[in-house]
């Protein structure tokens, strides 16, 4: 093989575009086998582009922040025996000593410092790569090296007084405590945003409140998560009984697992829950799929491997397909109260929020409890208070009678 073509991979089903985030290799770097070249974003998810044969990075044609479609080329890889015989054929033009070491530095220079979107930043606003002074790795010029040189010519524009008596060198600008940052939004973060207020405008959601007792749960964590941890290899958090409770709840009130198409109700007869996860990237709602038959290990196990997915960029579109209902779990962040937004087409979403200690009343005496708030934000045109109501409240008897779950009563 000669030399290898990098091509975009086929989009998930109605993804028509994505754009080029990040390039793993740069310009005649030695590329190797299954070696990720390239990450493409969609409004989905991230996919990774790798290599298919050692070799060297001959070509990039797409920088970052382009938009590409499926099969697109990206770029060119030139395998390695075809890459060393185009640089042996080098040395044959008469070039002194001189010439040759200032051609290298140049050279050095380019590879190292001017990645493709760096280079194009360059262009648009006219700059000199070598007025530049780079405070990446091995003196590489950042994105943010070059907006502060812009910055600093702006200032010089609007106060040249100050610009000739400052004495500012090489685009250094004076700090003003009031910079602001223009970066765009990720595909990610503008679907994120596009869902959310499709879902404020096309369903008649309304928020429930309840409150747990969490006390039975945290002593049952407390007695068996040693001996749980042994035998499952894996920890015995909240979000299991979460999951069970909410199954359980669903299967109780059909009308909160079911969903509005058209004018049409669909009421499904299995139970995908999907989790709300934070990445980097944005909020995502990876799925568990048959939670009414997956023990509280395989829950636990599930919700690790996914959220690891999710920091990881390594999220698929069959693991953000479906879900019939949606937990969060904004507690996690310290969160004590909130109206968590419907993720459509489902019809409703269950917050769960920090456990706090707070003054309850028990048998007529007062005494202190971990309580946790409950909020079921749900869409009023299919699902009534009646259904809402019962339903938070199931969740509430079986979280705070954890033996329940497994009696299924």
């Amino acid at each position: 093989m000669s030399s290898f073509e990098i091509i975009t991979p086929d989009l998930p089903e109605s993804v028509a575009d994505a754009t080029v985030v990040k390039w793993h290799k740069q310009t005649g770097e030695r590329v190797k086998r299954d070696e990720i070249l390239v990450e493409i974003e969609t409004d989905k998810v991230v996919l990774e582009v790798p290599a298919i044969d050692d070799g060297i990075l001959e070509t990039i044609l797409q920088p970052e922040g382009a938009t590409v479609v499926g099969k697109q080329l990206l770029g060119k890889v030139a395998a390695v025996g075809a890459a060393e015989q185009t640089t042996k054929e080098v040395p044959k033009q008469e070039l002194t000593p001189a010439d040759r070491y200032q051609a290298s530095l140049t050279q050095d220079k380019v590879n190292d410092n001017l990645s493709p979107a760096i280079r194009r930043l360059l262009g648009e606003h006219e700059l000199n790569a070598e007025d530049i002074q780079g405070s990446g790795v091995g003196g590489r010029i950042t994105r943010e090296d070059i907006e502060r040189v812009i910055a600093a010519n702006n200032a010089r524009v609007q106060h040249p007084s100050a610009s000739q008596s400052g004495g500012n060198k090489q685009g250094t600008s004076v700090p003003t405590g009031r910079e602001e940052k223009r970066v765009p939004m990720t595909r990610l973060r503008k679907r994120i945003a596009e869902r959310l207020l499709e879902a404020k405008n096309s369903t008649a959601m309304l928020t429930t409140f309840n409150e747990v007792d969490m006390q039975p749960i945290m002593q049952l964590r407390k007695t068996y998560a040693e001996k749980f941890e042994k035998q499952h290899d894996t920890r015995l958090g909240f979000m299991s009984f979460y999951v069970k409770a909410v199954t359980e709840a669903l299967k109780r009130y059909p009308e909160v697992n079911a969903s509005i198409d058209g004018e049409d109700i669909i009421y499904h007869g299995y139970f995908d829950i999907s989790i709300a996860v934070s990445t980097p990237r944005g909020l995502v709602t990876p799925v568990l799929r048959n939670c009414d038959k997956l023990s509280m290990a395989d829950i636990e196990k599930e919700i690790k491997r996914l959220a690891e997915k999710g920091r990881d960029g390594k999220l698929t579109v069959e693991d953000l397909t479906g879900g019939n209902f949606t937990i969060t779990n904004g507690g996690v962040f310290g969160s004590l109260m909130s109206t968590p937004i419907i993720n459509p087409p489902q019809s409703a979403i269950l917050g769960m929020h920090a456990i706090k200690e707070r003054p309850v009343a028990v048998d007529g005496q007062v005494v202190i409890r971990p309580m946790m708030y409950l909020a079921l934000s749900y869409d009023h045109r299919l699902i009534d208070g009646r259904e809402s109501v019962g339903f938070l409240v199931t969740v509430k008897e079986l979280l705070e009678d954890p033996t329940r779950l497994l009696l299924e009563i």
